[in-house]
């Protein structure tokens, strides 16, 4: 059997990443995932948005939202006290270690299971061991450098937000991010022409009547 990989770029940052996660059991038996750790403060402001938890009105919101998914597909997801918390050193562990799935879980377990927030030298230390990464990464110039390519990589396809999954097809590749995003994604899977037919195809040519400044 051939194998058909798809990248699942992700910040730890996102508590729906975490919830995506349970969900790749639901993948065809040919696909592969490769995590892609990317830093999504630079994805966003290269876009010029801001994550949802930035917006006051939102935030809440998002929180129940992440809490509410994660009761779908059987997560319990726990919050760190301190939310959005600075992931950059953490997304250096993990961009110089270039872990497998079961390592990438094992992070997120730390932040959305237990609700700690790897943002200060002490609990940075307590991730990096629960993990299984040399914490000396955080400070490693190749692990910065991996982060940085991996996530200009990634804007350069077309990665907008957390949780992404980049799917390569014979004619290029498709985007899909956030939870809810992946029953379009086993549709596409399942049919890579998908978009290539009524009703998908007319939208490329949709036209912007309005552009806020």
């Amino acid at each position: 059997m051939t194998l058909r990989t798809i990248e699942f770029h992700y910040d730890l940052i996102s508590p729906f990443a975490h919830v995506a996660l349970a969900r790749l059991g639901e993948l065809p038996a040919d696909i592969s995932v490769r995590p892609v750790p990317v830093l999504l403060g630079a994805v966003l402001r290269h876009w010029g948005q801001l994550g949802p938890a930035e917006i006051s009105a939102k935030r809440l919101h998002t929180y129940r939202q992440s809490v509410f998914a994660g009761k779908q597909y059987g997560v319990d997801v726990r919050f760190p006290p301190r939310h959005p918390f600075n992931s950059l050193k953490a997304m250096r562990l993990m961009a110089g270690a270039e872990p497998d799935l079961a390592t990438v879980q094992r992070a997120f377990d730390f932040v959305f299971r237990d609700g700690r927030a790897p943002d200060t030298d002490e609990e940075l230390a307590a991730f990096a061991e629960a993990v299984g990464i040399p914490v000396d990464l955080a400070s490693d110039d190749s692990a910065k450098a991996t982060l940085r390519t991996n996530t200009e990589q990634a804007i350069a396809r077309g990665v907008f937000g957390v949780p992404s999954f980049v799917c390569t097809s014979g004619s290029g590749h498709e985007v899909f991010w956030g939870v809810d995003s992946l029953d379009m994604m086993l549709a596409w899977l399942g049919d890579e022409t998908l978009f290539d037919n009524d009703p998908y195809r007319h939208l490329d040519d949709v036209s912007i009547g309005i552009e806020r400044k």
